[in-house]
């Protein structure tokens, strides 16, 4: 890892009395004033892909918060952004996870993206994608990209790189099995000018949705999304190298996991352990499916609606039925990050 001023720079803020504050001394430590220019429209892009509330799953409300407040009075507008997936309602996501009450205290507009205007934008060197169908309000917006911690069944990491997957349309998850290689394509069309990397309440396991929520006490933020997915993978013990999307853009210059300042905590030998994402049992199905000869069957026909039902069953179950609802209410009991939500 360089050390050299031009580097680019990744703080790690341990939480202490305040996640709002923990969020604009990352932001402050990583220049954010560098990368978001007074008088620009700004789009926030949490991560809230389960409309099923759970802790680690999504972006926190008060990470969301911090950054509101840290760009508020820089930039003209504020708009929070997420689209629809094909298992999930994102308004549903968006009230459940608390984020609704942040328009009416700050004065700011939350979008469904998969409701509004997409635009083709052609792709000058694809892996996979000739062009991309981009929402209009991206293109008309600095991004700024706030993730959570999480495993993920088919990435390894979901981090700041991963969370630009929620910007395609609903149908993206029929690039699963080219998932790294899509990533690369996106980001040569839509790169975040800076992220913001939710790890108070991280998710380990069976990840993106059914892991167990682990109480982590960081914030993260570069304006650099790689560098800084290459420290969130090195804090949940893995390592960059084997993370194939990371590497892809750093071969192809959106970012680097190599070479990168660190700033803030000092957290050489910090080594959190995360179980890596298996899959659960929707995912278990769906590249079943994927792999054989009747996927076309399967995934562009009605066969695909039995496909929604059952999956969401599933989650139904495994979250009323199961570990899941006893799971978030501990989080919310037993956690200092339940006030936010209670």
């Amino acid at each position: 890892m360089a050390d050299q001023s031009q580097s680019p720079l990744v703080s790690v803020v341990k939480v202490k009395d305040s996640v709002i504050a923990a969020v604009q001394e990352a932001m402050e430590l990583a220049r954010v004033l560098d990368a978001i220019q007074p008088g620009e429209k700004v789009c926030l892009k949490p991560n809230l892909g389960f409309d099923l509330f759970y802790p680690g799953a999504v972006t926190s409300p008060w990470v969301v918060e911090g950054v509101i407040q840290a760009l508020r009075d820089r930039v003209s507008s504020i708009t929070i952004v997420e689209s629809d997936q094909i298992l999930v309602d994102i308004e549903k996501s968006f009230q459940r996870a608390g984020m609704d009450r942040l328009l009416k205290r700050y004065e700011v507009k939350f979008v469904n993206m998969s409701k509004g205007r997409y635009v083709e934008v052609a792709v000058k060197n694809p892996r996979i994608l000739k062009s991309i169908r981009i929402p209009e309000i991206l293109l008309e917006s600095t991004l700024v990209t706030i993730p959570v911690m999480k495993t993920h069944d088919k990435t390894i990491i979901s981090g700041a790189v991963k969370n630009q997957w929620g910007c395609l349309d609903v149908l993206r998850h029929n690039y699963h099995l080219q998932i790294d290689e899509v990533l690369s394509d996106i980001h040569q069309i839509l790169k975040p000018a800076f992220a913001v990397l939710d790890a108070t309440i991280a998710l380990e396991g069976f990840g993106p949705k059914t892991g167990r929520p682990r109480v982590v006490d960081r914030i993260l933020a570069s304006r650099d999304i790689v560098a800084l997915d290459a420290v969130c993978a090195r804090l949940m013990g893995f390592d960059p190298a084997q993370i194939r999307h990371l590497q892809i853009l750093t071969e192809g210059g959106v970012g680097s996991a190599r070479d990168y300042q660190m700033v803030g905590e000092d957290i050489s030998g910090l080594n959190f352990g995360f179980k890596s994402a298996g899959h659960n049992f929707v995912s278990v199905i769906e590249l079943a499916f994927r792999r054989s000869m009747i996927r076309k069957l399967v995934f562009e026909t009605p066969v695909l609606d039995l496909m929604c039902l059952g999956a969401n069953i599933y989650y139904l179950i495994w979250y009323y039925l199961g570990p899941g609802v006893s799971i978030r209410d501990r989080i919310i009991k037993e956690t200092v990050y339940g006030a936010q939500w209670r």
